[in-house]
């Protein structure tokens, strides 16, 4: 566990003070993802999954429009807003839950967060659109800044790194002055599971994960369901449920404060267990 403490974070209504560990629900609202594309497409479904997520302990959602699977193709700011649309703006009618907008693009930045979205999830952490931390700047909102080697559509052709650990920690020590500079102070870091890296580079970036709690910005880690875990168990992505709690449970022991992923339920009675754990003086 972290020796590292960490400032309590205001998000929306939520104070998050690291007392235990989060957990951040995925919904994505694309025909495409990897693991429920096309299950949540419209707003009534999606609407429900949610709520379904909420009632399982979720701490944050996470909204997607735009699949980032690899060789994902990647889709218009329109295209994006229209598929969030109808959800974003029902969602503080029904919700207080923390909403994150899991998106590259500035335009549909300044829609979800004129809408009530509370947080901007890039994963080029502000490179894909140089308009990104003025759009979260203005609304005075949270980002998480995630490290991916590439664009989706090339990012697993051969990722390669000298010293994965200390190039994503440089990278993350370089997009937290973009922040700091555009005035968001209220950042979580994500070292990008699965974004470029080859399944040696999931497994030492897990092991390793301690080392980014220096740069004093909580971290949030997303295994669930991913293809690593296949790549170990021989598994399919439904049956990938005990490799996405193992790998989270070991995320959390290296100082993850936030674990993004589809089993919420699952995950919350293994994170109460090892937090319980480690937690315990």
């Amino acid at each position: 566990m972290t020796n590292f403490t960490l400032k309590p974070l205001q998000i929306g209504t939520q104070l998050f003070d690291f007392s235990r560990t989060y957990l951040v629900g995925i919904v994505n609202v694309t025909p495409d993802s990897f693991s429920d594309g096309g299950r949540y497409d419209n707003a009534d479904a999606a609407l429900r999954h949610i709520e379904s997520l909420i009632a399982a302990g979720a701490d944050m959602i996470d909204l997607g429009a735009e699949s980032t699977r690899p060789d994902a193709e990647p889709v218009s700011a329109g295209e994006e807003i229209r598929r969030l649309s109808s959800i974003v703006t029902k969602y503080k009618t029904y919700f207080s839950t923390p909403l994150s907008i899991d998106t590259m693009k500035s335009d549909v930045a300044d829609f979800c967060l004129s809408e009530g979205a509370h947080l901007i999830n890039d994963i080029s952490a502000f490179e894909a659109d140089p308009q990104m931390p003025s759009v979260v700047a203005r609304h005075h909102a949270a980002a998480i800044l995630m490290h991916m080697k590439g664009r989706p559509q090339g990012m697993q052709d051969n990722p390669t790194y000298q010293h994965i650990v200390q190039e994503i920690y440089s990278y993350f020590e370089d997009r937290i002055l973009v922040a700091e500079h555009h005035g968001i102070d209220v950042l979580i870091l994500d070292p990008g599971i699965g974004f470029g890296k080859t399944l040696g580079h999931n497994l030492t970036l897990l092991r390793h994960l301690e080392t980014f709690q220096s740069l004093g910005h909580p971290l949030l880690i997303g295994t669930s369901r991913k293809s690593f875990i296949g790549k170990i168990t021989g598994e399919d992505t439904p049956e990938r449920l005990e490799g996405s709690i193992s790998s989270n449970m070991i995320a959390l022991q290296n100082g993850a404060s936030f674990l993004r992923v589809h089993d919420v339920s699952a995950m919350k009675k293994a994170v109460a267990v090892a937090d319980a754990i480690l937690r315990t003086s």
